[in-house]
């Protein structure tokens, strides 16, 4: 199978993940996602450089110079909160690297450094792994989509996105961000269908079978419910078709947990989740969940603690354990921002 390339057609690997080129490279060995993303960081540093004329901290005027706008615009800018800024002993000063980035970046205020939380979506596997390798990296799963948010905010360094596209998964919308210091690699791959319950086993043999039953639905801006939702178009369905339960399944752990527990027929979900809870399964789907991970980020004593232990007996043994998830593509780097 070939390897994904980026946009900028960069492929690679995580040696944190023990895993290979995905294809044969005219390069040898190929290039470890360590490598891509030192050069990347040097060139920012590079970059930083050449811009050393202009000094850390610019003014009011600077700022409006270097925008060939007047003075009042940035001073109305800054007023929006829509271009970065600091007011030390009431004065306004603007950061340098913080305005480049806002200038390439399209006029999307960027900070200067992510917080090490890890957000988007829920995956069991990696909910262990951050746990077990002792990484201490805080966690705030709350699906795909406002993990992205909170990614593009600089309110995250990691997210875990499963987003389902025309032909792909996560590439597209996370281009289309306008995000930079930042890279896609894959995690694992997954199988993803409907978990039920034992009284639903044999009768729910596809998505137009759940008409009328009662179905543990996952929260706007999950991966699931956007995949969920595209399973029901196709067979003609909306929710409305279905009795949502009352409470929304926010992670992989609740809707499986939502089923077990009597409280819904059946559940989008993954496998290993079905595993775990002995409940039926139906698979629809062999799906990619991604980590977004900061470039920098990447290189913190956290980030290396998780990786490190991604590469483990243990690690494979505890994905084998659980079921339904694909490890011969993680680590390949799927895209690199600019």
């Amino acid at each position: 199978m070939d390897a994904p390339e980026d946009e900028n057609g960069k492929g690679g690997n995580l040696p944190g993940f023990g895993l290979a080129w995905l294809r044969p490279s005219p390069a040898p060995a190929g290039i470890a996602l360590q490598s891509v993303i030192f050069t990347a960081v040097m060139a920012e540093d590079v970059r930083d450089k050449a811009d050393g004329a202009l000094p850390p901290y610019l003014t009011t005027k600077e700022v409006a110079a270097l925008l060939r706008v007047k003075e009042r615009k940035v001073y109305d800018l800054a007023a929006a909160d829509g271009i970065p800024h600091r007011r030390i002993t009431g004065k306004l000063l603007f950061p340098r690297t913080e305005i480049l980035a806002w200038i390439e970046g399209g006029g999307a205020a960027a900070p200067s450094e992510r917080p090490d939380v890890l957000t988007g979506s829920h995956d069991p596997l990696l909910d262990w792994a951050v746990r077990e390798s002792g990484s201490g990296l805080p966690t705030l799963w709350n699906g795909s989509l406002d993990g992205l948010d909170a990614f593009a905010s600089g309110r995250a360094a990691l997210a875990g996105l499963h987003i389902p596209e025309e032909t792909d998964w996560n590439i597209r919308t996370v281009a289309g961000c306008g995000l930079h210091g930042a890279v896609l690699i894959t995690w694992a791959g997954r199988a993803r269908g409907l978990v039920l319950s034992e009284a639903m086993r044999g009768r729910v043999r596809r998505v137009s079978d759940l008409k009328g039953r009662r179905v543990a639905m996952r929260q706007p801006g999950a991966g699931a419910a956007a995949l969920f939702e595209a399973f029901l178009s196709k067979e003609g369905l909306t929710a409305a078709d279905l009795a949502p339960t009352a409470d929304l399944a926010r992670t992989e752990s609740d809707a499986a947990a939502a089923v077990v527990a009597g409280e819904a027929d059946a559940a989008p979900g993954i496998e290993a989740m079905a595993r775990q809870f002995q409940l039926p399964f139906l698979p629809l789907v062999r799906e990619r969940f991604d980590l977004l991970i900061d470039r920098r980020t990447y290189f913190t004593d956290r980030v290396q603690a998780l990786a490190s232990f991604a590469q483990s007996a243990a690690f494979r043994r505890k994905a084998a354990a659980m079921g339904g998830y694909d490890l011969s593509e993680a680590g390949a780097v799927r895209w690199l921002s600019p």
